[in-house]
């Protein structure tokens, strides 16, 4: 990806019109800010390299006087450094504290134990929290009364998940390069090559889910010659898989059946499972994960909600896999960490119109004018406030703008 797929200018409106109205009341409430700085700190999850905002993202939100405290090598991990930042108007702060006294703060993933402390009630927090999946970074939010919003449930009228589709994208096309290079012997699976050689019949790979991840998976895995299989209960997605791919992937209707006897049959199982704010539901049991073949290696990319596959637990890029029943396992929560030059701009392209829009009029009012960032409100003021969300962590949800 090039740098320059960041190079456009937000100017009001920053979401198209085909997304969003904007009445002329909304209009005015863009001439002058509502928050007057936001904080980019370094991201410390276990090898996160990611950052969350890029220097153009600098440049748009100075246009209207916000203010961009970026803590010192925030942006290294991708190919972005301090003076990058400050060529395009930002403060370096030397510490994370400083980054986050900003009223808002941006980032790449939810907050560690070790960044609850800064969490407070007048600030707003704006990054991926997957809450379904961290109840403790829940309770911190809520015990600290921060506006937090969440990148993965802003949610269009069409029920398309703009924040998330980037990421998506990345998971999705870089599980089969991990699936490949774990089945390779000397990393403990099968010894089977993807796309096999003339005589040799290439891996099994079955893709769990037709989403974003699901197709991304799909078909990096078919570019690499192997045989794929995805299965979904949409079956109007499939026949779009069908339609593009024209055999060349083949697809299956998900259900308990179809499920268990591809599983037990495949070589690398890429688990593509959402639910939108919740948790993914788990659709392969340990049961079938004991019977699958000696070697073989599960993907599951929804660990970050719970994960998909009965046997999952959460891995790191520093320790990614593990050996239960035979079966290598690999469940990295940040999977796009992996590639972090890539996964910013193509985050930071998603996110800088909604980080835009929150800094100009504050979180709640660009929910009350923007329905899709009124998804994205998953605790304010001590409550939940996505209902999807909360039912996940047994909780009732308020409405934020009641």
């Amino acid at each position: 990806m090039s740098d320059q797929s960041t190079a456009i200018c937000y100017f009001i409106p920053l979401i198209p019109s085909h997304i969003r109205s904007q009445s002329a009341q909304d209009k005015r409430m863009t001439n002058s800010p509502s928050l007057s700085t936001v904080g980019v700190p370094r991201e410390i999850k276990n090898s996160e390299h990611r950052v969350a905002m890029t220097p153009d993202g600098v440049r748009e939100l100075g246009r209207v006087g916000v203010r961009v405290l970026v803590e010192s090598g925030a942006g290294a991990g991708a190919s972005i450094t301090d003076d990058d930042f400050v060529a395009a108007g930002a403060t370096i702060v030397p510490t994370a504290a400083d980054a986050w006294s900003a009223e808002m703060v941006v980032k790449v993933k939810e907050p560690k134990q070790e960044e609850f402390g800064f969490l407070r009630a007048d600030l707003t927090l704006f990054t991926y929290l997957h809450l379904a999946a961290y109840p403790a970074v829940a309770d911190a939010l809520l015990d600290a009364k921060t506006t937090a919003v969440a990148y993965e449930t802003v949610q269009l009228a069409d029920g398309s998940l703009p924040l998330l589709a980037p990421m998506s994208e990345v998971a999705g096309r870089l599980a089969p390069q991990m699936g490949a290079h774990f089945l390779e012997r000397h990393k403990g699976g099968r010894g089977v090559l993807m796309g096999g050689v003339p005589g040799v019949s290439p891996a099994k790979v079955v893709v769990l889910g037709a989403g974003n991840v699901g197709w991304s998976s799909a078909v990096i895995a078919a570019g690499m010659e192997a045989e794929v299989t995805v299965l979904d209960k949409n079956l109007e997605r499939l026949r779009y898989v069908d339609q593009i791919h024209k055999g060349r992937i083949s697809t299956l209707a998900s259900n308990q059946g179809s499920i268990e006897r591809t599983v037990q049959g495949a070589d690398l199982v890429i688990g593509a499972v959402l639910v939108a704010g919740g948790r993914a539901p788990v659709v392969v049991t340990e049961e079938v994960v004991a019977q699958m073949k000696p070697g073989a290696v599960i993907v599951d990319v929804a660990v970050d909600q719970g994960g998909c596959i009965a046997t999952t637990r959460e891995t790191t890029h520093d320790d990614p896999v593990y050996d239960l029943h035979g079966i290598l396992h690999y469940a990295v929560g940040n999977m796009p960490g992996a590639v972090p030059h890539t996964s910013t701009y193509a985050l930071t392209n998603a996110t800088l119109p909604y980080q835009f829009d929150v800094a100009r009029h504050g979180a709640l009012n660009a929910a009350r004018h923007f329905p899709s960032i009124a998804h994205g409100i998953n605790t304010v003021g001590g409550q939940h406030a996505n209902p999807i969300v909360a039912e996940s962590l047994g909780a009732q949800a308020a409405d934020p703008l009641a």
